[in-house]
């Protein structure tokens, strides 16, 4: 009986177990049909986006947008190209890796390719202000940069140009434009990836990058000066060679000397390589030769390269050089309207979110050229070299006829062309003025030279301003000068003599200078430091590969602790950059700022205060400016409505009004 029990009790375990290992399995089974169904939906859902996200491909493989693009400028690049250096395979291989680089192009700068794209005149709106910073001197390194971007954007900065980044050879740098590795960052900057990121993070916050792109020249150190300068004849085709002095000495005959004090001459005896090689700006900076198809063709290589880590804007430094002719001044010939040309197209093929900024820092009639044609565009922006040259001559004349004039030759060009307008930058100021005017006027060319450089060392004219000179030349005469914005102020002579009265006007005139800057057409660009009024440095003279170059003296290092007052409307730091936030502010908010606005002057009839004005759909703004240590009377007649001073509200009649000493006025036709 037992025995039976038992066994009727196992039989009983048994079944149920069995029952039990079936309900497993059948919802083990359930749920893994689940798991199948929810994973095939994700992938249907991957393959979809995937879809939706991937190039729709022509016959060939290739990307339809890429392929609509090379289209739409092939007839013209393959004309250009094959103009200049008949070339067909060498033609044939840069169409190759156009694909290639496009290829390359991250996702997030395709997708911004074709925003801008539909957007074309993105950049000419209201609400781009730029800054140029030297990325050691401003935060250490790139990493340090990208903890800085919410500081640029408490400078309401949208577009940062890094100055330059990639590999030199401390002591033989030119201040980075020796470039050794076009594709090396410097090593105590960082690597490409760091950049990567920082573009990226910049994106992020709707910031635009710039890099300086040195094309005329390579260092002595970069691999292609190497090999020439081993004997490779396929390497030295790339530079310009000559076993003796019969054709350099040709050339001194007609082309001007860059550097005539610290550099004299353009070519360079190489002893050990027994030819000399033309070197237009430092000895250690060897000339490129674009009559070689092979360095435009690994030059555009580079360029590609550069844009697709993420830069927005490309400064083409000294590009006025980059073609030489033998009987010629080596200047803006015809050919480098070719190449920049051919540059704007490739860009428009390969990475259209990109804009091309053309540093030519020569007088209005040789910069407007390239522009190109509204047809055939060459750059997008061009500095505004002359104008910023001629605001320092009204600050040491307190005459604003020059500037006058200066602005309406720039006002009266097509408004597609966009300058960049700015007070310093990281250069020397040269002083390429309309000496044709001035001589009628009575004042020469050498002997005004002579005073702007002595009123902005603090020497003569009642001058408030410090600073040095840059490559004095003792034969003809003719120098440069280097400061800051707020040192030319008087901001660093009142402090050193603790004069509040002085600090007063000179912090007045700072903001005043950068209001009228802002007024300009084109786009505004700060220099590092101007926003928390930063004086000359005096320091890099202590520094034995610096001491040489007066340059340095405003590319000191960021003063943080002093960033840390722009909070405090008592210190001088807080009330230039407030002063400065409350015009970038009304810029970016007021319509008539934008790029393709109506531009023009405004007669004052007093020599020391200038007149502005701007409209756009419907908006008129009025700007007056006091160049002068004095209260002037603007001898205006603005009597087509009710005028409102934008910074404070108040109702103004723009009818003889007094701007008070190195004061201005921000006036909005309200009615």
């Amino acid at each position: 009986m037992g025995s039976r029990t038992t066994r009727k009790k196992k039989k009983t375990a048994a079944k149920k177990a069995a029952v039990n290992v079936q309900a497993e399995v059948k919802k083990e089974t359930e749920v893994t049909a689940k798991e199948v169904q929810a994973e095939a939906e994700v992938k249907t859902v991957e393959i979809e986006t995937k879809a939706k996200s991937e190039e729709p491909k022509d016959q060939s493989g290739r990307d339809i947008s890429f392929v609509k693009r090379f289209e739409r400028h092939f007839d013209e690049l393959k004309w250009l190209y094959i103009e200049l250096y008949e070339n067909d395979s060498m033609f044939a291989e840069l169409c190759d890796n156009l694909y290639r680089f496009y290829q390359e192009r991250n996702k997030g700068l395709k997708e911004l390719d074709k925003e801008r794209e539909e957007n074309p005149n993105w950049y000419k709106n209201n609400d781009l202000l730029g800054m140029m910073l030297y990325i050691d001197n401003f935060a250490g390194n790139m990493k340090g940069v990208q903890e800085k971007l919410d500081y640029l954007e408490k400078c309401n900065v949208n577009y940062i140009h890094l100055m330059p980044f990639l590999d030199t050879v401390e002591g033989r740098s030119d201040g980075g434009y020796a470039v050794a590795d076009f594709r090396k960052v410097q090593e105590k900057l960082g690597t490409m990836d760091d950049l990567e990121e920082l573009t990226a993070a910049c994106h992020k916050k709707q910031m635009n990058v710039c890099m300086d792109f040195v094309m005329n020249h390579t260092s002595e150190d970069h691999e292609w000066a190497k090999r020439a300068r081993q004997g490779d004849g396929e390497y030295m085709s790339r530079y310009f060679f000559f076993n003796n002095d019969t054709i350099p000495k040709m050339y001194e005959q007609t082309v001007p000397q860059v550097f005539p004090t610290t550099a004299p001459g353009n070519f360079t005896w190489l002893p050990d390589a027994g030819h000399f090689v033309m070197t237009s700006f430092y000895p250690y900076q060897w000339d490129l030769n674009y009559r070689n198809p092979r360095v435009f063709n690994e030059m555009m290589y580079n360029f590609l390269y550069l844009a697709n880590k993420g830069i927005d804007i490309i400064r083409i430094d000294a590009v006025p050089y980059i073609w030489k002719e033998l009987g010629t001044q080596c200047r803006n010939l015809k050919q480098v309207h070719t190449i920049v040309r051919m540059m704007r197209i490739i860009s428009e093929i390969v990475c259209p979110s990109v804009l091309l900024l053309g540093e030519v820092v020569m007088e209005p009639e040789k910069v407007v050229p390239y522009f190109g044609t509204v047809e055939k565009p060459e750059c997008h922006m061009l500095y505004n070299v002359t104008t910023m040259a001629t605001t320092w001559h009204t600050v040491a004349t307190r005459d604003v006829s020059l500037l006058k004039k200066q602005l309406d030759i720039v006002n009266g060009l097509p408004k597609e062309y966009v300058f960049l307008n700015y007070l310093r930058c990281h250069d020397d100021i040269g002083w390429g003025l309309d000496y044709g005017t001035l001589m009628t006027e009575g004042k020469g060319e050498r002997s005004h030279k002579q005073y702007l450089n002595d009123y902005f060392q603090g020497y003569a004219g009642d001058s408030n301003s410090r600073g040095e000179l840059y490559n004095a030349d003792p034969i003809s005469g003719d120098a440069r000068f280097c400061a800051t914005t707020a040192s030319m102020c008087g901001i660093e002579k009142a402090g050193f003599e603790q004069d509040d009265a002085a600090m007063e006007r000179a912090i007045r005139f700072d903001v005043t200078l950068h209001a009228y800057m802002f007024m300009q057409s084109g786009i505004p660009v700060l220099y590092s430091g101007d926003e928390i009024a930063q004086v000359n440095d005096y320091s890099y003279k202590e520094d034995y590969n610096k001491a040489d170059d007066s340059r340095y003296i405003h590319r000191g290092k960021m003063n943080w602790e002093n960033a840390a007052k722009i909070d405090n409307p008592e210190t001088v730091e807080g009330r230039v950059f407030q002063g400065l936030d409350k015009l970038e502010e009304i810029r970016k908010s007021e319509k008539a700022f934008v790029s393709y606005a109506d531009c023009w002057t405004v007669d004052t009839w007093d020599a020391g205060i200038l007149g502005m004005g701007r409209y756009y759909d419907g908006d008129k703004i009025i700007g007056l400016f006091n160049f002068s240590e004095y209260d002037r009377i603007a001898w205006v007649n603005e009597t087509d409505g009710i005028y409102e001073d934008i910074l404070t509200g108040q109702i103004v009649q723009p009818v003889a009004l007094n701007v008070p000493a190195y004061g201005f006025y921000y006036l909005k036709k309200i009615n």
